[in-house]
Parts: structure tokens; C-alpha cells; sequence
């Protein structure tokens, strides 16, 4: 697919010397670009959904927690 973006001077020149060093295109540069942005914040996605699943979850009763505690202190490390 073709699509026309807007992109400061500064950044379409570094980009273009990189992608001559790298030996591909521009547009080949933009794609691993944004395939790599994308791959982060899907990762991120997944986080923030997991922290918001598990954050309320209640915690360890008191009683267990104790137990895990005095495990533990017993244990040699």
C-alpha cells in the first residue's frame, strides 16, 4: 500500500543516509520501523492488560503469607 506522511527534514535525512548505509530502500526502512514499533507497544498492550487483571487480584491471606514468611527464614540460600 502506498501512503503519503509527513516527516521533519532533520529525521527524513538521517533516515535516508541510514538506509543507504543499511543497503534497502526508504520504504523498507520504514516498514522495519514501524514493525518494530509495533511489536513494542503490542508487548505493552499485553502488560498493561495482565497488570490490570492481576492487580486485582486479592493478595496472599494473612495466614499463608505467615507461612511462606517463617518457610523461608528456615530455608538456606
Amino acid at each position: 500500500m502506498k501512503t503519503a506522511i509527513s516527516v521533519p527534514d532533520e529525521i527524513f535525512e538521517s533516515a535516508d543516509q541510514l538506509a543507504k548505509r543499511k543497503g534497502m530502500s526508504r520504504s523498507e526502512l520504514y516498514v522495519t520501523a514501524l514493525k518494530d514499533f509495533l511489536s513494542k507497544h503490542s508487548e505493552d498492550e499485553v502488560t498493561a492488560k495482565l497488570d490490570q487483571i492481576y492487580g486485582n487480584e486479592p493478595g496472599l491471606e494473612p495466614a499463608l503469607q505467615s507461612l511462606q514468611s517463617r518457610s523461608l527464614r528456615k530455608t538456606k540460600w
